[in-house]
């Protein structure tokens, strides 16, 4: 198979992957439907220092009050290109003033692409540079594209490489985790069917997963379209807007605020936490058919 990538500095974005010249990744602005209003405008973003949402968007931070709207700030902040190659593809986003403004720590954030054959690799790695513990959340939010007349007819479903014993569905209440389970989605202990009402509720959004894989397959077509590789993530999202012509498949180490959380950012579920000079680093690969 023959692949080609394109990324933008802005956000360190995933904008364009071909395969032998089909275009896999959704294409943002350029994606309208018959109103001309655009779906979604972005294609694969990087969510950082949160993933979701933060109760009232604000948390407090040392004592005092910082507003984070969803999915961080590292989507539209600009990065600055390392290396850009025919199969690798690097980038940082520093702390800097407008940061700093909004979430008090320093860090880098390095956000990289690697291409071999019909697989793609996305990195994430945080350094904490500066002299006090770091605290944030990642994950990442890579849109695949579908074709609306195959899921509008219900095609489309995820398959999971193993059956799922232990996994749960969390309960969204306007974007922040309830204290409640959702209802479980899964077929077969292995499958969740897509259609177009699918996530007229918002995003699916699991935890307790044992497998490391899921693919996405048209069942009409007998084919599998792509398999992601999630290893070590422990939730999963899947989500797209009502009858959009994609599905985005989301790995993430972290979560959006619950209903009763304490809105004192250090508190929250799942936080990683890196001492000074400390790296975290994690990835996900996506192998296309």
């Amino acid at each position: 198979m023959y692949t080609q990538m394109l990324t933008s500095q802005k956000g360190g974005e995933l904008i364009s992957f071909k395969v032998d010249g089909e275009e896999r990744i959704h294409q943002g602005e350029n994606c309208i439907d018959e109103n001309g209003k655009v779906y979604w405008k972005r294609h694969s973003p990087i969510l950082f220092p949160i993933v979701g949402k933060l109760k009232k968007n604000t948390t407090l931070i040392g004592g005092k009050t910082f507003e984070i709207m969803q999915h961080g700030l590292a989507r539209d902040m600009e990065f600055e290109p390392i290396t850009k190659l025919d199969n690798f593809h690097s980038y940082v986003l520093k702390s800097n003033k407008y940061t700093l403004a909004r979430y008090p720590y320093e860090f880098a954030l390095y956000n990289t692409y690697r291409t071999e054959e019909n697989r793609l690799t996305t990195i994430y790695k945080v350094v904490n540079t500066g002299l006090i513990n770091l605290p944030f959340g990642i994950g990442g939010h890579p849109a695949f594209k579908i074709d609306q007349e195959e899921l509008a007819k219900g095609h489309y479903y995820l398959e999971f490489e193993q059956p799922e014993e232990k996994i749960h569905f969390l309960y969204l209440i306007d974007g922040l985790i309830g204290t409640d389970y959702a209802r479980n989605r899964i077929v077969e202990k292995k499958y969740i069917l897509l259609d177009s009402h699918t996530f007229d509720n918002d995003a699916l959004i699991m935890k307790g997963i044992t497998s490391h894989k899921i693919s996405l397959i048209n069942a009409d077509k007998q084919k599998r379209l792509l398999t992601m590789d999630f290893t070590g993530f422990p939730y999963l999202a899947i989500w797209s807007k009502p009858n959009a012509p994609f599905i985005s498949i989301e790995p993430w180490y972290s979560i959006a605020d619950s209903v009763k959380s304490t809105g004192v950012f250090t508190q929250k579920q799942d936080i990683i936490s890196l001492k000074p000079e400390e790296t975290f680093e994690c990835k996900y690969t996506v192998e296309f058919f």
